[in-house]
């Protein structure tokens, strides 16, 4: 399985319209190649970078085996519309949270599930939740990182 960005390839920069400093949209992120038995996907966004300890950005699950992709800006609501739902970031939000690091050139690490089942959750889970719900469901996951240092 493979997860790629039209945005930006693994270890370049995050373009500034998906950050703080920009529009703060969610960027563009298909995959393929998903394993046999997939019944969902999840997504997990973080900065292992932050000053305390590794910041969320974005925690979806749920997503249908067909979701092949997510759009650029997805709306910051409970559900997807076209199936899936969100949980609650760092910053204490539903949805995606733009990289936005204090100081520095922090990584971003988008992580695909690929998953045996539907996740009993429900919307507005934390990523702590969404990972002890996967335990011994992840069939297979793939990555993407990105980086971003603020502009001054």
């Amino acid at each position: 399985m493979h997860l790629h960005s039209p945005a930006f390839l693994t270890g370049n920069s995050i373009p500034s319209q998906y950050t703080c400093d920009g529009d703060n949209l969610s960027p563009p992120l298909s995959w393929d190649s998903p394993p046999n038995g997939t019944v969902s996907f999840a997504l997990i966004m973080e900065d292992p970078d932050a000053p305390k300890e590794t910041f969320t950005h974005w925690v979806v699950y749920n997503l249908p085996d067909h979701i092949e992709y997510l759009p650029e800006g997805v709306v910051n609501h409970a559900t997807l519309p076209g199936g899936g739902v969100q949980g609650k970031n760092d910053f204490g939000q539903l949805g995606f949270g733009g990289p936005c690091p204090p100081s520095g050139t922090h990584r971003y690490f988008f992580k695909l599930y690929a998953l045996d089942q539907i996740l009993d959750l429900p919307p507005g889970a934390s990523k702590a939740d969404v990972i002890a719900a996967m335990e011994g469901h992840v069939l297979e996951a793939a990555e993407l990182m990105g980086r971003y240092a603020r502009q001054s």
